[in-house]
């Protein structure tokens, strides 16, 4: 079968009862495989009975893997096998490989992906950048965590910098540009996935929302000193703030994640049209979570009441939450610790909201399932770390046991435990 490998046609190619091929009809060697289980692959055939696989359709679109056919025709052209081993690929840096190969993918596909190519860069540039892929051993990167330990780093940090080496690495792998991951046996440290998570106290959550009335209130005062300036000089005045309930974003942002247990990145990216203030619940979509997932968030009393208030006073078009420029925050960083330093709240992150969150639920008796449906977790392991807030929850368990019908006419009773 011949075609124009393109986008379109792409979508129309169904699996049949055997793996068949699509050539393309502009540039001959060029293929799409089409596989029983429906995964299809672009490839290049460069000589009779000599294929290379260049890659996942769901990877590079048909214009790279048509460029990457080409270049691959062209070393079959001058004689170089490209089957064998290439001296081009071998000699591929990491910052080379970063810029030139995975900046295009990643910025594409992850949400993060800017951050992501940074946070690579940041980690493993100046060790690593100019060592060919080839050359990038266990031993270097287990040196390389050694070194991040004895400087403070905390095992989870260094873990997850691994990791995201190590899938970038596997796209490498991926797109042909290395045999295999270098790191793939490379083991993660072991670390206490049930830490003690930080939340607020009662006395804490308490501080916390003064504090943010507290800042209101100096806006307001602010506001109206400075009008009271200008009507004196027969300036134009500013919009008066006295009637606002919020003057700004901040006391609503944390009151909606404190009731909620929003990430920050979704607050950031909530729309009003992910809100549905009648059925008080909103909707985080799969491209702003960080499992990929949409899930459905209730609302309860206090979060709705926020929400409508809010809505009264911005409108309900377009962000929940947006800058003076009208686009999405990256940062509120200031602003928070103003409120953490008037609360007198110290080793408190904005990420522990969602914390706080959980943890009342726990503590409040709602199921642990429960609880990892509301954050969002793909798997229990995560929502396991508040178990340990809700010791009279297990022992309510146990004592079930007690209490069933089975057991009552034989249980042993206070009175009679005290007799030896």
């Amino acid at each position: 079968m011949k075609a124009t490998i393109n986008s379109s046609l792409l979508t129309k190619l169904k699996p049949d009862d055997k793996p068949y091929d699509v050539r393309d009809d502009k540039l001959t060697g060029f293929l799409v495989r089409v596989n029983i289980s429906g995964k299809l692959l672009y490839m290049c055939e460069y000589a009779r009975g000599k294929r290379i696989t260049i890659g996942r359709t769901d990877v590079l679109t048909p214009t790279q893997a048509r460029d990457r056919a080409m270049s691959i025709l062209g070393d079959a052209a001058k004689g170089i096998d490209p089957g064998k081993k290439n001296t081009k690929i071998d000699h591929l840096t990491l910052l080379q490989f970063l810029d030139d190969h995975y900046k295009p993918w990643v910025t594409e596909h992850r949400r993060v992906g800017h951050q992501t190519l940074a946070q690579l860069k940041r980690c493993f540039g100046d060790l690593f950048g100019d060592k060919p892929l080839t050359e990038i051993t266990p031993v270097l990167v287990d040196q390389w965590r050694t070194q991040r330990l004895k400087k403070g780093s905390k095992a989870e940090t260094a873990n997850r910098d691994i990791a995201i080496l190590k899938a970038a690495l596997s796209k490498a792998v991926l797109w042909g540009l290395l045999t295999k991951n270098p790191l793939n046996k490379l083991k993660m440290l072991k670390t206490d996935r049930s830490i003690k998570v930080r939340f607020l106290s009662t006395e804490e959550e308490k501080r916390l929302r003064d504090a943010a009335v507290l800042r209101e209130n100096k806006v307001k005062a602010e506001r109206e000193h400075a009008n009271q300036w200008r009507s004196e000089r027969g300036y134009d005045l500013f919009p008066d703030m006295k009637q606002l309930t919020f003057v700004d974003h901040m006391r609503p942002m944390i009151l909606l994640s404190i009731n909620t247990g929003l990430r920050r990145g979704e607050v950031f990216s909530l729309r009003w049209e992910n809100i549905d203030l009648e059925r008080a619940t909103l909707t985080i979509e799969g491209a702003d979570a960080k499992s990929g997932k949409t899930r459905h968030v209730p609302l309860n009393t206090e979060a709705l009441h926020v929400l409508k208030i809010w809505k009264k006073q911005t409108g309900n078009v377009g962000l929940v939450f947006a800058n003076r420029d009208g686009q999405r925050f990256d940062n509120i960083k200031k602003a928070w610790l103003g409120i953490l330093r008037a609360a007198k709240i110290e080793n408190f992150r904005w990420h522990d909201l969602r914390h706080h969150f959980a943890s009342r639920l726990v503590m409040a008796g709602v199921d642990l399932n429960t609880v990892r449906e509301l954050l969002g977790h793909t798997d229990m392991s995560m929502t396991l770390r508040y178990a340990h807030l809700a010791p009279e929850h297990k022992a309510n368990a146990v004592e079930k046991l007690v209490n069933s019908s089975s057991f009552k006419r034989t249980t042993l009773t206070e009175k009679e435990s005290d007799n030896p």
